[in-house]
């Protein structure tokens, strides 16, 4: 075990003093020999035959010692990391101070590793406090604009003799020129009315043409090779149809559901809109329960995190010199950095952990949301070191639920709301068998779940001359 102390620069961030005994070197200097006997050629000798002697002589001991701190200074960082209790938060800076001595390894060698950490702060308490959300109320004109949309299902195109209405299916030819040469056409084209899914401008001109009739106008093409350019559009409407909704009966209620009467039928809807009435106040609560915390307690959040999260938002919006901008996204991004160290201490609070398959589920639901295959999201994941960051954001939710699940939630009539759906129990069986194939090949990963700080990732050391100041020496892994 390496011997560390913490020197603290800031209440974000800390300054790691690490010392590496010869003997807890060896190791890696037996390492870095095996390495580079695999990658030297010397005649005579076989690769990964080189003896050390000869490395010593061909090489040079202080390849083998730059080999050896580089291969070794990740695991040095975490066990310091680790023995210290520290919550890292970016990326490590590490500079070797000192170096030992080329002729026989002797002396200790000393780095500093300088890191963000998550501040300490104290908790509110939120057990038995009250979280106050809108009334549920269900809206009877939603019940009905639901039921129609039902109807509409089933209805019928009916075709009219009149102007072509919001709402109605056309069915139209198109031709498209630009500087008067036909670029493309479609013919027999069915489009509902008020859709906005075919072309700019088009509901503007064909509303309140009848069949038969036509007209042009200018839009931009969103197909084709000339996709983006701006096109004159001659329609023609050769077809108004309206739907036709059946009747809303016992009939109906049979043909489109599992109820016999219509009644049934309404009232199913209209619990479906009293549950999604207690998502929406579900998600106002967890918004509320957030709010009245950070309200409660000052979170520092360290200035280059802040930084480098705004600077690449604008660079991939391409609004870098927009400083309005730029103090929005900073504002929201601290209050996201805040949020999220708040919610890290909650899960600490109430020992959550994170189950294989509660990953699993989230990492599947994840790449849905981004239209990958969930092999695919989980291996981009791993090439750009993220999976540790995904499972941090799955016990982030679930402390929340927990949370949740302690507080008292009451509506604006003082009517208790029962969010049995959004609250967790912090006692479950955590133990799970093994999670499904997709994962297994998303992570190397026993222990991911407490992977959260980042790894340095070591350039190769690179040892100062041999007459040199005894310290301050370039770093072996200067991560930026």
């Amino acid at each position: 075990m390496v011997n560390s102390t913490v020197e603290k620069l800031s209440p974000t961030r800390v300054k790691l003093h690490i010392t590496v005994t010869p003997d807890e070197l060896k190791p890696s200097i037996t390492h870095a020999y095996e390495h580079i006997a695999q990658d030297v050629s010397i005649p005579g000798f076989r690769k990964g035959k080189v003896p050390a002697p000869i490395i010593d002589q061909r090489i040079g001991r202080t390849a083998v010692i730059e080999h050896a701190v580089s291969e070794g200074l990740d695991v040095f960082y975490r066990e310091a990391v680790s023995d210290n209790e520290l919550r890292v938060l970016g990326r490590p800076k590490a500079e070797v101070i000192e170096w030992p001595n080329e002729k026989d390894f002797s002396g200790d060698l000393q780095i500093e590793v300088e890191v963000d950490v998550r501040p300490e702060f104290e908790l509110p308490a939120f057990e038995g406090t009250t979280v106050t959300v809108d009334a549920a109320e269900v809206d009877e004109a939603a019940i009905e604009a639901e039921l129609d949309r039902l109807r509409g299902r089933f209805g019928t195109l009916v075709t009219v003799d009149r102007p072509a209405a919001k709402g109605d299916f056309v069915e139209l030819d198109l031709v498209a020129t630009i500087e008067g040469n036909e670029i493309d056409r479609a013919e027999g084209v069915s489009y509902e009315v008020g859709s906005g899914e075919l072309l700019e401008g088009i509901d503007e001109a064909i509303e309140s043409l009848t069949a038969g009739e036509d007209t042009t106008f200018r839009s931009k093409l969103v197909g084709g090779d000339h996709a983006g350019d701006e096109a004159e559009v001659s329609v023609s409407v050769t077809a108004v149809k309206e739907r036709e909704l059946p009747d809303a009966d016992d009939d109906f209620a049979q043909i489109a559901s599992e109820f016999d009467t219509i009644a049934e039928l309404r009232d199913s809807l209209k619990e479906r809109a009293g549950q999604q009435s207690v998502f929406t106040q579900g998600a106002a609560a967890r918004d509320k329960l957030i709010e009245q915390l950070l309200e409660q307690v000052e979170i520092p959040v360290p200035a280059q995190l802040v930084e480098d999260e705004v600077h690449n938002h604008l660079e991939g919006e391409g609004r870098l010199e927009d400083d309005v901008h730029r103090a929005e996204v900073t504002e929201a991004s601290e209050k996201q950095f805040r949020t999220q160290m708040l919610l890290d201490a909650i899960a600490e609070k109430l020992e959550v952990q994170v189950s294989q398959d509660e990953l699993t589920q989230y990492l599947i639901q994840s790449s849905a949301q981004y239209g990958m295959a969930p092999q695919d999201f989980v291996n981009a994941l791993q090439e750009n070191n993220q999976l540790p960051a995904m499972v941090g954001e799955v016990a982030r939710n679930k402390a929340l639920a927990v949370a949740l699940g302690k507080v008292s939630v009451v509506d604006t009539n003082g009517a208790v709301v029962d969010l049995a759906g959004f609250v967790a129990v912090d006692d479950e069986d955590e133990v799970v068998e093994e999670a499904e194939e997709i994962v297994d090949a998303a992570a190397e990963a026993d222990e991911i779940i407490e992977a959260e700080e980042a790894e340095v990732e070591a350039a190769p050391a690179k040892k100062a001359p041999a007459k040199r100041a005894p310290a301050k020496k370039k770093a072996a892994a200067d991560k930026e």
